[in-house]
């Protein structure tokens, strides 16, 4: 049985060589266009079969799965099966577990789960002292790429941005890149709530969805959540800190605002021709709280 989009044929023979005929195929894509995943069922149980959007993409996830997954404990993080870089295919185990959303969650549980999820991270960005010089240096580039990336947002955005608005990212870009070394780590490079999978049944939590992983700056990975469940709730960051183990430095917090208005800017440019709604109204509110001076 098939639902959705059907996998295309050559992928579905090569998934089949692996895992054997296909019980069931269900179309798991986020509503984006590049977004290719499907959930198969065979008789080796249930898989995950995804396509990477570009060959960047496949090159970061194969590696994250690879290199950082395993140090993970099992069950929060898939485990990759195969690959193939001819289709940009990826074929991992299925986790269990239902997307987190904090606006459904108890206090209790939101707590858990965020203490969770910095445990998770801490143990996923590992010890700066395993990256090689190259990585290093990736990491470094990462930073001028997105100060590169915030004007390009802005010239994309149009009249969307308004010009306080647009004179808070500039601000903040320059302030990025006046910093100084600031913590590296192998980043998730999405770490959001949306790819926090919560299985109700045994607690467990698990993260999915590495294209993004890559070596950069640490404070990265707590962009789109200060930017998003802990502006209402500032609970959740402490659970989350509590986890992690560590506080941001004084640096890592002036980066997160920096960061933070270059993902706004960028979540605007994307999501409003994408008709990305939450997106939209994430970046927004993240420049309206830069412009008025209460962010953090």
């Amino acid at each position: 049985m098939t639902s959705g989009t059907p996998v295309p044929p050559a992928l579905a023979a090569w998934a089949e060589n692996i895992v054997g005929p296909l019980r069931t195929v269900r179309d798991v894509s986020h509503p984006r266009p590049e977004s290719q995943v499907w959930e198969l069922t065979s008789a080796t149980g249930r898989t995950v079969l995804k396509v990477a959007p570009t060959p960047v993409f496949y090159a970061r996830e194969t590696r994250a799965y690879r290199e950082a997954a395993p140090a993970l404990e099992r069950g929060t993080v898939p485990h990759l099966v195969e690959s193939d870089a001819r289709h940009r295919a990826l074929l991992m185990t299925a986790v269990p577990g239902r997307p987190v959303r904090s606006a459904a969650l108890s206090p209790a549980l939101g707590r858990a789960l965020h203490r969770k999820a910095g445990a998770w991270l801490r143990r996923f960005h590992g010890d700066a002292r395993d990256l090689t010089h190259r990585d290093r240096a990736e990491a470094a580039g990462e930073m001028e790429r997105a100060v590169e990336a915030a004007e390009k947002h802005l010239e994309l955005s149009g009249d969307l941005i308004g010009v306080p608005e647009r004179e808070v990212v500039r601000r903040h870009a320059a302030g990025l890149v006046l910093l100084g070394p600031l913590p590296v780590g192998y980043v998730h490079g999405d770490f959001q709530e949306r790819n926090w999978l919560h299985d109700s049944g045994s607690g467990s939590l698990a993260v999915v969805d590495l294209e993004r992983a890559r070596p950069h700056a640490a404070v990265l990975d707590v962009v789109r959540l200060a930017c998003g469940p802990w502006v209402r709730r500032p609970e959740l960051r402490t659970a989350f800190f509590e986890g992690f183990g560590r506080e941001l430095t004084s640096a890592e917090r002036t980066a997160l605002r920096c960061l933070s208005a270059l993902d706004a800017v960028g979540a605007i440019a994307w999501g409003v021709p994408h008709e990305d709604k939450e997106l939209v109204d994430r970046g927004r509110e993240t420049l309206a709280r830069l412009v008025r001076g209460d962010y953090g």
